[in-house]
């Protein structure tokens, strides 16, 4: 199943709106009519979020170009986690999407998508500063190998 072509697709977005679901469930159990609490939690959820899809880039950027990663695993994933997140997550936590007005669904919707993008920049970026990513590691091969000894030519 994991060689399935829609299953890193799947599984980051569930796995995305899993961070959501805890979130919201801590926030609605630990802390029920606390505003400052559910502040933090989301800020903390954001976070996760964040550092998620940064160890996913990292990740995903050694062994293939961010063409291959970026618009179908990375777009889709996270635009179904964010979906479920907007639309199914305020009923997780005894709401609706649109319960707070439409500013606070916008508010999460550029949120969501300012953590998701700087989170997926930063782990990009630390693969290339630490030259783990796709281009430097063929840069070395290509250069390793155009450094390596010529083939010696036998003669009979």
């Amino acid at each position: 199943m994991r060689q399935q072509r829609w299953f890193p697709i799947a599984a980051l977005a569930i796995g995305l709106f899993l961070v959501n679901v805890v979130a919201r469930l801590i926030t609605r159990f630990a802390f029920p009519d606390d505003d400052a609490a559910e502040t933090r939690t989301t800020i903390v959820m954001f976070s996760v979020i964040g550092v998620v899809l940064a160890v996913y880039a990292f990740r995903a950027s050694h062994n293939r170009r961010p063409s291959e990663w970026l618009v179908p695993d990375w777009v889709l994933g996270v635009g179904g986690a964010m979906l479920l997140t907007l639309l199914v997550g305020p009923f997780i936590s005894g709401d609706q999407p649109f319960g707070n007005g439409s500013d606070s669904f916008f508010a999460q919707l550029a949120l969501y998508l300012g953590f998701a993008g700087g989170g997926t920049l930063v782990g990009y970026w630390i693969s290339v500063a630490m030259a783990h990513d796709y281009r430097s590691r063929s840069l070395k091969a290509y250069s390793q190998q155009r450094q390596a000894k010529p083939r010696r030519i036998v003669r009979r």
